[in-house]
């Protein structure tokens, strides 16, 4: 099993932006304990990050064929992007969006996910765990077909 992980705009800054929302964690850090898990799962990942919505883009059209599914924190495209929207829902693969923070208790602008609607699962609010949960939702969905 093989799973794309993206994450969006501005999360290379984990550990230095808002740690009090975020997290003192890096984004290597992140990602490394998301190798850990997925070791313990047997599934293989693709790590992504840009700032930028067409590299997003680009990648899940490049990625689509060898990939099961995809982990998505699409930052600030969240509640901005249609096209990103459209990319996951036109590869026609299941995806969970998960967040570090809780976006409903944030600013109203937050609330509104494009990708809620057509995510599998979405995780929000537990810190980097939310990755992890994320990871381990979508691989046993995967897993059970």
């Amino acid at each position: 099993m093989r799973i794309a992980v993206i994450h969006g705009p501005n999360l290379r800054l984990l550990g230095l932006r808002e740690p009090e929302v975020y997290g003192a964690l890096t984004l290597p850090e992140v990602d490394d304990r998301l190798q850990g898990l997925a070791q313990e799962l047997g599934v293989k990942l693709e790590i992504f990050q840009s700032n930028h919505e067409g590299e997003i883009l680009d990648f899940i059209e490049e990625v689509a064929h060898r990939v099961d599914g995809f982990l998505v924190n699409a930052g600030g495209l969240t509640h901005t992007s249609v096209a990103l929207r459209d990319a996951l829902t036109g590869v026609a693969l299941p995806f969970v969006e998960v967040h570090i923070s809780n976006t409903t208790a944030r600013e109203s602008f937050r609330h509104h996910s494009y990708l809620s609607p057509v995510a599998a699962g979405v995780v929000f609010g537990f810190g980097i765990r939310s990755y992890l949960l994320g990871l381990r939702g979508l691989a046993a969905d995967l897993q059970a077909g």
